[in-house]
């Protein structure tokens, strides 16, 4: 598929993936997609930035290759390794059989048949589909040299491997990066990138969202899980529940069969919402009835 040619085409083909974005949004994805310029996405846990790339990978028909950044992430867990175990079979094979071509075994050893390709060097590489969605996700856990190197990869589309030469990309993939803002990412790499930050939607977009993603849902239920979860994000928590949670929550009431909250209901269910004990402490006994009853009372006709 080729790019969408409009704002209103990419908000439309991300809301047939069942994601819900706003044109703010919209517009930014249309940009990167349009100028081929990587997009980084900034938000707390659990608004969706991830999703954004399973949804465009799905919707434009095209691979997505996901790199899990973490503390100690280097160039060589991200670009490539070579298949030690097989190379020292090869080798042993080759001295069986007399072999004595030094020169030939060492092409042979560092060929592509010994390459062990890892996400940024298989988003270097041609596809029938197009140009694959690179997704480097959560790129705040890693550290400033993964950093500078992702910065001159990402400015060149190529990465070079010792044995085998500079590998660049035919086409530059789609690439998004997102991060959870635990530190702060350098601005030279912010500067390559189109900024968005993924903020917590307003109720209506969130109501929207979950009849995306969790249909079966009643429209009274939904209406009081989506107003219980937006008032939990004004308490002074210790992580506040995200978009994911409220689909999971609402998931999870579903298999209980529930058709409208309690007090015991959301006791028994708080774990689906909230996951860190001291958060769910403040949430037990009068608290989790006094946040209800203002839920309810706010969904009341006026």
């Amino acid at each position: 598929m080729t790019h969408p040619s409009s704002i209103d085409t990419v908000q439309k083909m991300l809301s047939e993936q069942g994601y819900v974005c706003d044109r703010s949004l919209g517009t930014v994805v249309f940009l990167a997609l349009q100028l081929g310029r990587p997009l980084f996405l900034e938000g707390e846990a659990g608004v969706g930035k991830t999703e954004i790339a399973k949804a465009l990978a799905t919707g434009l028909n095209r691979r997505l290759i996901r790199l899990q950044c973490y503390e100690g992430l280097d160039a060589a867990s991200a670009v490539y390794e070579w298949n030690f175990p097989a190379q020292m079979v090869a080798i042993r094979t080759a001295e069986a059989a007399g072999g004595s071509d030094r020169t030939a075994l060492q092409a042979e050893l560092f060929s592509d048949e010994f390459l062990i390709e890892r996400p940024l060097l298989e988003a270097m590489r041609p596809d029938e589909n197009g140009a694959p969605v690179l997704l480097i996700d959560e790129l705040d856990r890693t550290d400033e040299p993964f950093e500078a190197f992702l910065l001159e990869a990402l400015s060149d589309f190529q990465v070079t491997i010792p044995e085998l030469g500079t590998i660049k990309a035919p086409q530059p993939p789609i690439v998004i990066v997102t991060s959870n803002r635990t530190r702060e990412v350098h601005d030279a790499l912010k500067r390559r990138c189109l900024y968005h930050w993924v903020d917590y939607p307003d109720f209506e977009r969130e109501m929207s969202i979950l009849h995306a993603r969790a249909p079966e849902a009643a429209e009274a239920l939904s209406r009081e899980v989506v107003a219980f979860v937006q008032h939990l994000r004004t308490e002074d928590l210790f992580k506040k529940p995200g978009v994911a949670e409220t689909i999971d929550w609402a998931k999870c009431l579903l298999a209980l069969d529930v058709i409208n909250l309690s007090p015991e209901v959301i006791a028994d269910t708080l774990g689906a919402i909230l996951k860190y004990q001291d958060d769910i402490q403040k949430l037990q006994g009068s608290e989790a009835k006094r946040i209800l009853d203002q839920v309810k009372s706010s969904l009341e006709p006026a």
